[in-house]
């Protein structure tokens, strides 16, 4: 009973534990809040340009990167220069301003292509094994009890099947083929999603808009328990966005 008692426990703390958060913008002047389908938004409008931001996805999961969707304007007559490189991103930590990163479009590649080489490494390895036992689907090992009128004989018989061995090794190369086709079409698939979605340094236009997603490293000392200040500045031009976020479970 003891046993059933401290189970029920654990279930109910596990079921406790908060695995995602929700951001909130604290709009300053020049900025208004917004709510778009159902998620929290934020617009900025200062002389030159005009910068609207929300998260990328409706929640955070605790731990991993905050990535928010950035849509910049330029209002001037003239092009105006937006740099990755010029966003700054801090977090409040014990009243202190500490800096965060924020991840570029070539260091997400890089982690891309350092995933593919890892997922090419695994899948190596279970196409070689596939192929291992193909090579061995041949060979058959029997044994049998034989009865006679003078006893009982253990008969045992060995062979290869060529068959059988043709037959498994056409299909080993067959889930092989669909296990590495399927393994590069989806590292093709998330190196085109990079390069569609994650903002890179652009000169705007007059008039033109332009975004794309914000990767930022996770935040320090997130443990999901309480709420999370930090601020985002993204400069275009001569104009300098401040944007204040809140992030945790109760965001």
């Amino acid at each position: 009973m003891r046993q059933v008692i401290v189970a029920a426990l654990l279930g109910l703390a596990v079921s406790g534990c908060v695995t995602t958060e929700t951001v909130q913008f604290r709009p300053s002047a020049q900025q208004q809040a917004l709510i778009r389908d159902g998620q929290a938004a934020l617009v900025s409008r200062l002389k030159n340009s005009i910068v609207i931001i929300r998260p990328a996805a409706r929640q955070f999961k605790v731990g991993g990167r905050p990535v928010f969707v950035v849509g910049i304007s330029n209002l001037t007559n003239g092009p105006l220069e937006f740099r990755v490189a010029n966003v700054e991103v801090s977090q409040l930590v014990n009243g202190q301003a500490a800096s965060l990163k924020v991840i570029t479009y070539e260091q997400l590649v890089s982690e891309e292509h350092d995933r593919q080489v890892f997922a090419a490494i695994g899948t190596g390895l279970v196409a070689a094994s596939n192929a291992a036992a193909a090579s061995n689907a041949g060979y058959y090992r029997s044994n049998s009890t034989v009865y006679t009128p003078h006893g009982a004989y253990h008969v045992s018989a060995a062979g290869y099947s060529p068959t059988a061995a043709a037959i498994a090794r056409g299909e080993a190369n067959a889930q092989n083929e669909a296990m590495i086709e399927a393994t590069v079409q989806r590292g093709q698939a998330n190196l085109a999603a990079l390069e569609r979605g994650v903002i890179k340094d652009n000169t705007l236009l007059p008039g033109e808009w332009y975004g794309g997603q914000l990767h930022i490293q996770p935040l320090v000392g997130d443990n999901g328990s309480t709420q999370v200040t930090y601020e985002i500045v993204v400069n275009v031009g001569p104009d300098r966005h401040e944007i204040q976020i809140v992030q945790g479970a109760g965001a």
